[in-house]
């Protein structure tokens, strides 16, 4: 395996859960992490905890809108040198019944988070990738992507949708020399399920993801996601799909 020492990585939901573990770790084995989100003291919080703090910054980031991905593009450029990882991370999961009218303005959050989030930014850094000759991008996936369920086929969709548009740009980008590679875990302690915005569905996932041997943590997924960014430019990971040895979705 090649190493993540002194690559340049970007992460965008980075302020909490797998992305705050993420780039931690990949601090801590020598990258030069740049890390967004719309939380200023959680990220300022990271920075100060981070082993390296030198080799790591940080500026708000909405994925929402794509000039903030790419200021947060230009700022690894502008303090690092270049861009080795693009890791699309941010995502939220309400819940609801799909045809349930008063939910409509969190499907789009859906939408404009989890998809155009992803979209954003992909057309940040494939310009820069592109003109390096290498590069990988990354997004957040889940097994959600993979199956569908009852009072989350919004979400299911948008995780779908993520996978088809991943799998689209390998195929566009990989004579540039752009590898492309998404992360689906399954059941993980975050807070992720604070977006659910229904008690009574939260309480219901939160008990079906109780395996006997509890769930993913978050820095399970970041050893998972650190492990894609080291592989060698002759290595693309396109998918890593792990679940809690528990669960049964």
């Amino acid at each position: 395996m090649s190493s993540i020492k002194d690559k340049v990585v970007v992460i965008t939901g980075a302020s909490s859960g797998m992305g705050a573990a993420t780039a931690k770790l990949a601090n801590k084995e020598g990258a030069k992490v740049v890390i967004g989100s719309r939380n200023h003291d959680k990220l300022s919080k990271i920075a100060s905890e981070v082993d390296n703090p030198d080799n790591l910054v940080y500026q708000i980031t909405d994925v929402e809108q794509v000039s903030d991905v790419q200021a947060l593009v230009k700022l690894a450029l502008d303090t690092f040198g270049r861009l080795d990882v693009m890791y699309n991370n941010a995502g939220i999961m309400p819940q609801g019944a799909v045809e349930d009218v008063k939910k409509l303005p969190e499907w789009q959050a859906i939408l404009n988070t989890n998809i155009m989030g992803v979209l954003n930014g992909i057309a940040a850094a494939v310009p820069v990738m592109k003109k390096q000759g290498k590069g990988l991008i990354m997004a957040t996936d889940s097994v959600a992507g993979h199956v569908v369920y009852p009072y989350s086929a919004v979400y299911n969709g948008s995780k779908y949708a993520v996978r088809a548009i991943m799998e689209g740009l390998r195929q566009e980008q990989h004579n540039n020399g752009i590898k492309t590679g998404i992360v689906s875990p399954g059941a993980v302690s975050t807070n992720l399920f604070s977006t659910v915005h229904d008690d009574k569905i939260e309480k219901q996932m939160l008990s079906a993801n109780e395996t006997k041997n509890g769930s993913l943590t978050p820095e399970n997924i970041a050893e998972l996601a650190v492990f894609m960014m080291s592989q060698p430019e002759n290595v693309d990971i396109n998918e890593i799909m792990v679940r809690p040895t528990g669960q049964n979705i």
